[in-house]
C-alpha cells in the first residue's frame, strides 16, 4: 500500500522537488532551535540551556586595546570623502592581527571565537565601513575559512600564515553579471587540461563584479565550473563547481578597478580572467576537492550568515540607540526636550527595544556557532532581518534627528548609516530571496521533524524508510491539531513554561501557541501545495516572517534570562516579544488570507481568519511600552553605558557624537539644578526663560549652588554646540573648478 502511494506521490509531484545543489544546501549545517519552532511544540527549558556565550579576557583585551587604538586613527568622514583608508591604518590591521583573527594560532592567527569575530565587527562597520572591509573579509567567507576548513597540509601551511598577517589581501569572486542570488547558475569556467610540461593544470575563463576588496587584493578565489574532459582529475568529465585561487599578476588575470558601491565607497569591483591559467594545486582542497565548491560554500555560509552582516546590521542600530536617546535629551523645542513627546518617544521606544533584542539575537547565534553548531535557517533569518530592521530604525532615528539627519558633513551622525544600509540587504544573497525562497523553503524540509525523510524515501523508492516517517508525520500532524486548538482556545495556558522571570512567563505561553500554530500550517502547506511551494513565494515569505519574529522574541527572553534578569530592563524585553508577536500575527493574517488550497483555502479565508483576528496571538505594544522603553536610552546612567557597549566614540569632542554625549552627559549632572530652577519658575520665584540664563539669579536666591550654576551654563552651552550642523565655503561645496561658477551665480541671483 505504501509503495502504491509512494508512486502515486511521485507521479503527482506532491513533494518538494529537490536538485543537487538544494540538497547540498539542505545537508548543509544543523537544525538549532528553529527546529523547535517547526515541530511545533518547543521545549522551552532545554532552548533556555542552549549556550549564550561571553568573551574571553584575552578577547576583551583585544577589544579594549588594539580596536580602540585602530578607531582612535580613522577619521571616517575623511575617509568616506576621499575613498582613501590610510596606509598606516591598514599595516596597524595587518600589524595587530586583524586579518587573521579566525585562522589558529598554530598558523600566526588570532584563533578567536565567531562572538569576538562579530563583536570586532559590530564596532568597526558601523563606525567606518569603507576600512572595516579589511577585517571583515578576511574574516568570513573566502580563502581563510576555507583552507582552514578544507585545504591540503601544504595550502595550510602557505596561505594561512601570510593570511593572517595580513601579507595576502584576500577576496572571494563568486557573483557574476547572470549570477547573482542564483549563484548555483555561475558560467565562469575552469577547464583541466595537460600542460606541455606533462602537469595538469586550468584554464580559467570568468567575469565577475560586486566582489569586495578586489581593487586591493592579491589573492583571489574564484568560484567557477570546472570541466575535464580528458578525466584526468578522476571526477568525471563535468566535475561542477570547484574554487580556485588565482594570484595578483597572474598572465590573463585583471584587478584593480572599482565599482562605486551607494553610502560609504568601500572597496569593491570587478575580476576578470580570460585564458588564466594555474596549477590544479591551486583547487582549495586540491584535486580531491573539485566539483565540492557549493557543498563548501554552503557548509561555512550555514553558520557564515549569522556573523558578519548581523554584526554590522546591529551594530549600526546600536550607534543609532546610542545617539537618539541623546539627541532627543539634547534638542528642544517647545520649551521642552523633543525626547519627551510622544511621537518622538515612539522611535526611541521602538529604536531601544528592538535593537536589545537583535544584540540578544547575535550574541546567541554566534554562541551556537561557537559550539559547532551551523544553522543555516537561523542564521538566514539574522542576515534577512537585522538589515531590514537596521535599515528601518536607522530611518526611525533619522527622523528624530530631523534637519540634522540631512544636512551631510562631518556632524551627521547617522547619514553614513543611513545612505549605505542597502548594502548589506543586498550581498550573501538579496533578502528578497532569503525571506522568500530560502528561510521557509529550506527550513520547511530540513527543519521539520519528517519531511527530509519523507521525500528521501520517495526519491531513493525506499519503502521502509518512506512508511516509518510517513506514519510518524501523520500522528505528528493529528497531535499539532489538537495541540493548536487547545493552546489557541486557552490562549497558551496549557504550554509548559520553565522556571523563569515572573514577568517573562506569559511571553513563553504566547510563543509557545503561536508555534503549535506555526508547525501545523507548515503542515498544511507541505500537504496541500507541496511541490509548488517553490512558487509561492508571497505566502513562504509570510512564514518566514512567522518564524524569524518568534526566532527573534525568544532571543530577547534569551538575554533576559543570561543577563540575570534585570528589572530596569523589563520594558525593553516587553516592547520587543510584544512587537515581534504582533507581527507573527500579521504573517498569520496573511497566510490565512492567501492560503489558495481547494476547500480548506476557503475555510482559512473565513471562518478561520475571523477566528485569528477574534483571538489574536500578539498586538502592537500599547503606547505606555515605548515611552518606558524610550527612557531606557534617554538616561545616562549605566543602562544606558552598558545597552550602548561596543558604540565606539572619540574622547575629547572631536567628533559630532562625542559632543553630544558630552551634552548628554552634562545635562544629567545638571539635571538636578534644572529640575528647581523649572519649580521655582512655576511657582513664581524665578522669571521665565532659559535656565542658563536665570541660572545666576537662581544661585543667588539660593535655589542652586553657584557650582550648579556654572554647570547650567556648561550643559547649554553644550546643548547648542552639539546640534549644530555643517556649514560649508563655496570653495569646499563646489568641486574646485567649479567654485567660481558657483559662486557667480550666487551673486547673480542676489543681483
Amino acid at each position: 500500500m505504501f509503495g502504491l502511494l509512494m508512486k502515486w506521490m511521485q507521479a503527482r509531484k506532491m513533494l518538494p522537488q529537490i536538485s543537487d545543489t538544494e540538497r547540498q544546501a539542505l545537508e548543509a549545517g544543523s537544525v538549532w532551535i528553529d527546529g523547535e519552532f517547526f515541530g511545533g511544540n518547543p521545549d522551552f527549558a532545554k532552548m533556555l540551556k542552549e549556550t549564550y556565550g561571553q568573551l574571553s579576557a584575552e578577547e576583551q583585551a583585544f577589544i579594549d586595546g588594539p580596536l580602540a587604538e585602530l578607531c582612535r586613527m580613522l577619521d571616517p568622514y575623511e575617509i568616506a570623502r576621499t575613498r582613501v583608508v590610510p596606509p598606516e591604518a591598514i599595516e596597524f590591521i595587518k600589524k595587530q592581527g586583524f586579518m587573521g583573527l579566525i585562522i589558529p594560532k598554530e598558523y600566526g592567527g588570532k584563533e578567536f571565537s565567531r562572538l569576538a569575530v562579530s563583536t570586532i565587527m559590530h564596532t568597526l562597520s558601523p563606525y567606518s565601513f569603507v576600512a572595516s572591509v579589511f577585517v571583515v573579509i578576511p574574516n568570513s567567507l573566502g580563502a581563510g575559512e576555507l583552507i582552514h576548513h578544507y585545504g591540503t597540509d601544504a595550502q595550510k601551511q602557505h596561505y594561512l600564515p601570510r593570511l593572517a598577517s595580513g601579507e595576502y589581501v584576500p577576496c572571494f569572486g563568486l557573483t557574476e553579471p547572470t549570477a547573482g542570488s542564483d549563484a548555483a547558475s555561475i558560467r565562469a569556467e575552469g577547464e583541466v587540461f595537460r600542460d606541455a610540461d606533462g602537469q595538469a593544470k586550468i584554464r580559467l575563463n570568468f567575469r565577475k563584479r560586486y566582489i569586495t576588496l578586489a581593487p586591493v587584493a592579491n589573492l583571489c578565489s574564484i568560484a567557477c565550473q570546472l570541466h575535464d574532459p580528458q578525466n584526468l582529475l578522476g571526477k568525471g568529465q563535468h566535475p561542477g563547481i570547484t574554487v580556485v585561487m588565482v594570484h595578483k599578476g597572474t598572465p590573463g588575470f585583471a584587478n584593480g578597478d572599482h565599482h562605486l558601491p551607494i553610502g560609504e565607497p568601500f572597496y569593491n569591483g570587478p575580476l576578470i580572467g580570460k585564458d588564466v591559467v594555474v596549477p590544479v594545486d591551486n583547487i582549495i582542497g586540491g584535486a580531491e576537492y573539485a566539483g565540492l565548491g557549493w557543498k563548501m560554500l554552503m557548509e561555512q555560509l550555514a553558520g557564515g550568515r549569522a556573523i558578519s552582516l548581523p554584526a554590522g546590521a546591529i551594530g549600526g542600530m546600536k550607534q543609532a540607540a546610542a545617539v537618539v536617546g541623546p539627541y532627543s535629551v539634547v534638542r528642544q523645542q517647545f520649551g521642552m526636550s523633543i525626547g519627551q513627546m510622544e511621537g518622538v518617544q515612539d522611535k526611541i521606544g521602538k529604536i531601544a527595544a528592538l535593537t536589545y533584542m537583535c544584540e540578544g539575537s547575535r550574541v546567541f547565534a554566534c554562541s551556537a556557532v561557537d559550539r559547532g553548531i551551523q544553522p543555516p535557517v537561523t542564521s538566514g533569518v539574522l542576515k534577512c532581518y537585522t538589515t531590514d530592521l537596521s535599515r528601518e530604525l536607522i530611518t526611525d532615528a533619522m527622523d528624530v534627528f530631523s534637519g540634522a539627519g540631512v544636512m551631510q558633513g562631518p556632524n551627521n551622525i547617522l547619514g553614513s548609516g543611513f545612505s549605505s544600509s542597502p548594502v548589506g540587504i543586498t550581498v550573501e544573497g538579496a533578502n528578497i530571496m532569503t525571506r522568500t525562497l530560502m528561510i521557509f523553503g529550506q527550513g520547511a524540509t530540513r527543519c521539520h521533524p519528517y519531511a527530509l525523510k519523507v521525500v528521501e524515501g520517495v526519491e531513493t523508492d525506499n519503502v521502509p524508510l518512506f512508511r516509518r516517517n510517513l506514519v510518524g508525520w501523520i500522528g505528528h500532524f493529528i497531535a499539532g491539531i489538537v495541540r493548536s486548538a487547545v493552546r489557541g482556545w486557552t490562549r497558551g495556558l496549557t504550554v509548559n513554561v520553565p522556571d523563569v522571570a515572573v514577568e517573562t512567563r506569559g511571553y513563553y505561553r504566547r510563543l509557545g501557541w503561536s508555534a503549535a500554530r506555526f508547525g501545523l500550517l507548515t503542515d498544511l502547506a507541505m500537504f496541500f501545495i507541496g511541490g509548488k511551494l517553490k512558487m509561492r513565494g508571497k505566502l513562504t515569505g509570510r512564514y518566514a516572517d512567522a518564524l524569524a519574529w518568534q526566532l527573534l522574541a525568544f532571543s530577547a527572553l534569551r538575554r533576559f534570562e543570561a543577563e540575570g534578569r534585570r528589572p530596569e530592563d523589563l520594558p525593553l524585553v516587553r516592547y520587543s516579544v510584544e512587537y515581534s508577536l504582533a507581527q507573527v500575527q500579521k504573517a498569520f493574517e496573511g497566510i490565512y488570507a492567501n492560503f489558495n488550497a481547494p476547500v480548506l483555502g476557503a475555510v482559512m479565508r473565513t471562518v478561520g481568519s475571523w477566528w485569528l483576528r477574534l483571538n489574536p496571538v500578539g498586538k502592537l505594544p500599547a503606547d505606555d511600552r515605548s515611552a518606558a522603553a524610550a527612557q531606557t536610552i534617554q538616561r545616562y546612567d549605566a543602562q544606558y553605558r552598558r545597552l550602548t557597549e561596543g558604540v565606539f566614540v572619540p574622547a575629547g569632542g572631536k567628533t559630532a557624537s562625542s559632543r553630544l554625549l558630552q551634552a548628554f552627559r552634562l545635562l544629567a549632572e545638571a539635571e538636578s539644578a534644572l529640575s528647581r530652577i523649572a519649580r521655582a519658575q512655576r511657582e513664581k520665584k524665578l522669571a521665565r526663560g532659559a535656565a542658563a540664563e536665570v541660572a545666576p539669579k537662581a544661585a543667588e536666591l539660593g535655589l542652586i549652588s553657584a557650582q550648579e550654576a556654572r554647570l547650567v551654563g556648561e550643559a547649554q552651552a553644550a546643548r547648542l554646540e552639539a546640534i549644530e550642523v555643517d556649514v560649508f565655503k563655496p570653495e569646499a561645496f563646489f568641486a574646485t573648478a567649479n567654485a567660481e561658477a558657483g559662486r557667480g551665480f550666487r551673486l547673480a541671483a542676489n543681483g
